[in-house]
């Protein structure tokens, strides 16, 4: 399984993203090639080597004919379903469209779908989060994480006149996702960025665990003096099992009743536990007990002992940290004849994908539909499993038309790296 991180030391941009994916090995043919299906006027994508800093990069500059044009959502979204874009891809790309909607949305004070997408309705634009999606698909990446983002400060100039960085829209959309601190005076993170990490990133933090296999480097267009203006991915792949650790917390009870015992369980589960389970036990003096287990991050220690202490009455509460090994696990919602519904994949160490739809989501079809909880879980089932299959099918379509264009153009790759070093 491929999976990527993307390195947000200088922030990160559209066209630096699409770039790095590019220098680690995306098609530029392909990718020009789905750009042009969606009917866009003479659209070229022109990638150049550059320098920021010290470090080489590949820079981005799409070009185009001028235009004046306001488009709303439904218009980018018919461009996209009308194009040769892949299932996945356009999934991809319309996904991000509309979160970048709703952040437009909400900072404007109007419904989704009157929003009129200024910068980012722009072809340029259009291209970086299209192009996002279909460099993602082709190097068939399946997990996406990155590290805490820098905004920059000071102002920037958009559409609607000055405004403090992070802009509005980036503001918005960047709610959730992990920002540091940075005295650059650039707008770092831009609307286009902030809505590729915000919808499409799995998790953030430090780099995960992974054998790298591919590395690019996009650059960003200014060249700042205070570091180098470029954005790293790296991708390879992960273990197909991941270990951390947690905290097992554990303690004796016997002077609560059933219903107080409930009632503390539901509180535990509330406070964040990973688990909560009981046995039944003896304790002194022959009396009939319960152990409660709870098993939690050890960030959540302390409240969940806490809420421990002031729910079950106990005196006493014992600890160990203990490592876990836990298989990768992604939850996707798919459609089904009844409703959308999430289903978890956990990938299993022979490479087999094992399927398990939501409790809770199959609980709510059943009760809606007046069938059993069974059959709930069959459709959902059934329907998650043609849902991968067509994903499937589809990138091993493309993927196999990539490695021809691969092989047809590779001497003319090579050339013209000749030719830039001379």
């Amino acid at each position: 399984m491929a999976i990527a991180y993307l390195d947000t030391l200088s922030g990160i941009a559209g066209d630096m993203t699409l770039a790095a994916f590019v220098d680690a090995g995306a098609d530029r043919n392909y990718l020009q090639r789905q750009i042009d299906s969606l009917g866009l006027p003479q659209v070229v994508l022109d990638f150049s080597e550059t320098h920021r800093g010290d470090f080489r990069a590949l820079r981005l500059d799409v070009r185009f004919p001028a235009e004046h044009v306001h488009r709303r959502l439904k218009d980018i979204e018919a461009m996209i379903r009308n194009s040769q874009l892949s299932e996945r891809e356009r999934d991809m790309a319309i996904r991000m469209f509309r979160r970048l909607g709703a952040a437009e949305a909400k900072v404007h004070g109007k419904s989704i779908e009157e929003v009129h997408f200024h910068e980012v309705g722009a072809v340029d634009s259009i291209v970086d989060i299209c192009g996002i999606a279909v460099a993602i698909a082709q190097l068939d990446i399946e997990r996406l994480f990155a590290s805490a983002t820098p905004t920059g400060c000071g102002t920037v100039r958009i559409a609607h006149g000055v405004v403090s960085i992070p802009a509005p829209a980036t503001a918005e959309l960047l709610k959730g996702v992990p920002i540091r601190n940075s005295q650059v005076e650039a707008e770092l993170t831009t609307p286009t960025g902030a809505t590729v990490l915000a919808t499409l990133v799995d998790g953030f933090g430090s780099l995960p665990d992974m054998q790298i296999e591919r590395i690019g480097y996009g650059a960003g267009h200014k060249d700042l003096k205070e570091q180098a203006n470029l954005l790293r991915v790296l991708i390879g792949s992960a273990s197909l099992s991941e270990s951390d650790e947690v905290v097992v917390l554990e303690t004796n009870i016997d002077d609560i009743t059933g219903e107080q015992l409930g009632f503390a369980i539901e509180q535990i589960w509330k406070t964040g536990a990973l688990d909560v389970f009981t046995t039944a036990i003896g304790m002194k003096k022959n009396r009939p007990g319960t152990l409660l287990s709870v098993i939690c991050r050890p960030e959540l220690r302390s409240k969940m002992e806490d809420c421990m202490f002031q729910n079950t009455g106990s005196l006493g509460i014992r600890r160990q940290h203990s490592a876990r090994r836990k298989l990768v696990r992604d939850i996707y919602r798919v459609s089904t004849s009844l409703g959308d519904v999430r289903v978890k994949l956990a990938h299993q160490p022979n490479g087999d994908v094992r399927i398990a739809p939501e409790y809770d989501d199959c609980r709510m079809l059943a009760l809606a539909h007046n069938i059993s909880l069974e059959s709930a879980f069959q459709i959902a089932r059934d329907s998650a499993e043609q849902h991968f299959a067509r994903l499937h099918a589809s990138s091993a379509d493309h993927s196999h038309d990539h490695s021809h264009d691969h092989s047809h153009d590779h001497s003319h790759d090579h050339s013209h790296d000749q030719d830039h070093d001379h």
